[in-house]
């Protein structure tokens, strides 16, 4: 959801609270000093990164303020969330203007919204080294052992985003009307307190909360790997943001892309960026995952026609599965910055 983990992760899923009540202390750091610049210059409001992935050695080193300087640009780093979906407060009221996800999620806040435009993809490694992305995770004192076991059980999800798909996906390979099963809207944070606490039979595991689960116990069903799907891992904007400063998104495009270059070449560069102890550092098998998600990930190439076409296939499927109730066009989604 191959590997189709998204990439510039907000990693530390059990770590999502401390990290937003720590978030006005970390824009201290290098590149967090936001507020230095004239009045008119356009402002970039990301999500804090944490303590791992592209944008928290960006942050650290201040590559982004410096890049964006040639676009009349800077960036505001802001608090942390669990996943894409656990960012839409923040998106709809402009505190976050620039934003990684999927397009799944996307869709989702698209059908209600059209202030989000998705400007640059990166398809996920089919490298059967790489980790495994997602999954569909039982407790591991669970008789469930398949998909078509799940019938009558709640299963956690995030409601119009990747969980939901990815289970109608495994749904539709199992040939289970989606109504078969109670699904249970929650965002991962939420998602993870109910699957621990045995408040749901199952849960579609996205983002750090997949291989977290894993490690406690938890058994996998099937995984993002095992079905047929769409999903690019993407950047976002607000539109206004698109319409005020393109030239700062291709900036933002190309610097990531370099950083991506290096964290191929040296994955573990990019873990624990500012610390290597406390609760948003990661150890032993943890670590080793995510230096090897970071190997294989890939660069954020803008939107092309081909984007355009897989996005149309996750919003159509979105619409005939009812996780949306308007239809989404991926002209109207999605901004090809050259042209």
């Amino acid at each position: 959801m191959s590997n189709r983990s998204p990439r510039l992760r907000l990693r530390h899923l059990a770590a999502a609270v401390a990290l937003a009540t720590t978030a006005a202390t970390t824009t201290a750091c290098a590149g967090g000093d936001a507020n230095a610049g004239s009045d008119d210059q356009t402002v970039i409001k990301l999500v804090d990164p944490g303590n791992a992935g592209l944008l928290a050695y960006a942050k650290k080193t201040g590559v982004l303020d410096e890049k964006l300087e040639a676009a009349d640009a800077r960036v505001e780093w802001g608090g942390s969330y669990g996943s894409f979906t656990a960012t839409i407060d923040a998106v709809r009221s402009g505190d976050v203007t620039l934003l990684e996800g999927a397009i799944s999620p996307a869709i989702g806040y698209l059908s209600t919204s059209n202030d989000l435009k998705i400007f640059a993809v990166a398809d996920r490694t089919t490298d059967p080294k790489a980790p495994v992305g997602d999954g569909l995770v039982v407790p591991k004192d669970s008789s469930v052992t398949s998909v078509d076991q799940l019938v009558g059980k709640k299963v956690a999800v995030n409601k119009g985003g990747r969980g939901e798909y990815l289970l109608g996906l495994a749904l539709d390979k199992a040939g289970i009307g989606h109504d078969e099963v109670e699904k249970v809207y929650l965002n991962p944070v939420q998602a993870a307190g109910a699957f621990q606490s045995g408040k749901v039979d199952a849960w579609w595991a996205i983002v750090r909360g997949y291989p977290t689960a894993v490690a406690a116990g938890a058994k996998t069903i099937v995984t993002n790997n095992d079905v047929e799907d769409n999903d690019l891992t993407i950047l976002a904007a607000r539109q206004e943001l698109v319409d005020e400063n393109p030239e700062a998104l291709k900036i933002v495009t190309d610097t990531l892309a370099e950083l991506q270059k290096e964290a191929t070449a040296d994955p573990a560069k990019f873990q624990n960026v500012f610390t290597d102890s406390g609760p948003t550092a990661t150890s032993g098998d943890a670590l080793e995952r995510d230096i090897e998600v970071e190997r294989y990930s890939l660069p954020f190439p803008p939107v092309e026609d081909k984007d355009l076409e897989k996005i149309q296939v996750v919003a159509d499927y979105f619409l005939a599965h009812q996780f949306i109730s308007k239809a989404v066009k991926s002209s109207d989604a999605a901004v090809q910055l050259g042209s």
